[in-house]
């Protein structure tokens, strides 16, 4: 997987994320459409660390009300995804916090409460758990129990996610499906560093609670050219990246790279794929995902964590619910495994591009 994911990394740049029709750019409080080729004359090469980075100067820098906190932030972070910031604005706006997530996203929510920009970071989402009473009964349904009154819309929550080749049970998790239940927060996940910054950007500017996955497989493999200005794109809208006529392909995340090569292997055999990255999981787009599966009449859905209860359920719920009389197979998943996280053993749990041809095969051919 590794090998096949720094083959992929380059061209996944040049083919799979220059589709989008446009992307907006905020000044003050005005937010401006621009298309693709303004947003290409001003880029500049990045991975997507420093797309995190610069959205987080950006951030800090646009409004005084910002504030970036966690474990370690002060002097970059582990992934180094927070250097220069303490810095450029001081360790009054970026701060380390004691190691201890509940307190981390409890004052995160005190903090938004009182009308700032928390962005809080979660070292690694595996250990997102020990917030997840503060997350799920606390930020979620603050503005509902107080009757819109008060809320903590201005909190967002930043955590690295998923495989990164050598994590094990403890720092390969992708928990998204936990928090895809919960009523009154957004969960978003992206899969490039154009997508990293801008998706980043509007999570911060939002008037809800967000959940921002990144993917740290990605955090250096991946490189895309970026606007340097400021720009947010759009939240709870997927984008159709790959079109197609035979199969619906829907992921998110790091999870996009190995579904296009997949693609590319399929297409050599004359299947036309299509391929959807669903960018926000809370609350998600149906309505693009249903007008694909009603086209193509197969639907496919990859992610990394274990399929039995993992989001795939849900998108997979729905489109039979909305396109039943549609559909030419039944709805394949191609996920992780029900068991804990493997390390030596991590080829044969991830879903990787063989096991989704397969079943692309497989749907198409049912």
């Amino acid at each position: 997987m590794a090998t096949s994911l720094r083959r992929c990394g380059r061209r996944l740049v040049s083919s799979v994320f220059n589709n989008r029709e446009f992307s907006t750019t905020c000044q003050g409080n005005k937010v401006i459409q621009q298309q693709p080729e303004q947003l290409q004359e001003t880029g500049k090469s990045l991975n997507l660390c420093s797309a995190i980075n610069q959205a987080l100067h950006i951030a800090l820098e646009t409004d005084p009300r910002s504030y970036v906190f966690g474990e370690d932030v002060s002097f970059g972070g582990v992934f180094r995804c927070t250097t220069g910031l303490a810095e450029k604005f001081g360790k009054k706006r970026v701060f380390n916090t004691p190691l201890c997530e509940q307190g981390i996203v409890g004052f995160g929510i005190g903090l938004a409460a009182m009308d700032n920009r928390a962005i809080a970071e979660i070292q690694f989402a595996d250990y997102i758990f020990p917030a997840f009473d503060q997350i799920v009964n606390e930020a979620a349904k603050f503005r509902y129990r107080s009757g819109n009154q008060f809320n903590c819309g201005g909190l967002t929550i930043r955590t690295p996610y998923g495989a990164v080749g050598h994590g094990g049970h403890y720092h390969s998790q992708s928990p998204e499906a936990f928090f895809c239940h919960v009523p009154g927060i957004k969960v978003v996940v992206p899969r490039s560093p154009r997508e990293a910054k801008g998706l980043l950007l509007s999570c911060i500017r939002d008037t809800n609670p967000v959940i921002f996955f990144e993917p740290k497989w990605l955090y250096r493999l991946a490189v895309e050219e970026v606007p340097e200005h400021d720009y947010m794109l759009p939240l709870s809208e997927a984008e159709v990246i790959r079109e197609g006529s035979d199969i619906t392909l829907v992921g998110w995340g790091a999870q996009l790279s190995i579904m296009e090569q997949a693609c590319f292997d399929a297409e050599k055999e004359g299947i036309s794929c299509e391929l959807i990255d669903l960018k926000t999981l809370i609350p998600w787009d149906k309505e693009t995902v249903e007008a694909s599966v009603r086209k193509t009449g197969r639907l496919l859905i990859s992610h990394e964590a274990p399929v039995t209860g993992g989001f795939g359920a849900e998108i997979s719920a729905s489109i039979v619910e909305r396109c039943f009389l549609r559909l030419e197979a039944p709805v394949a998943r191609i996920c992780g495994l029900d068991t804990p996280f493997p390390l030596v053993f991590e080829p044969f749990y991830v879903p990787t591009k063989n096991k989704i041809v397969d079943a692309i095969k497989a749907t198409v051919n049912y």
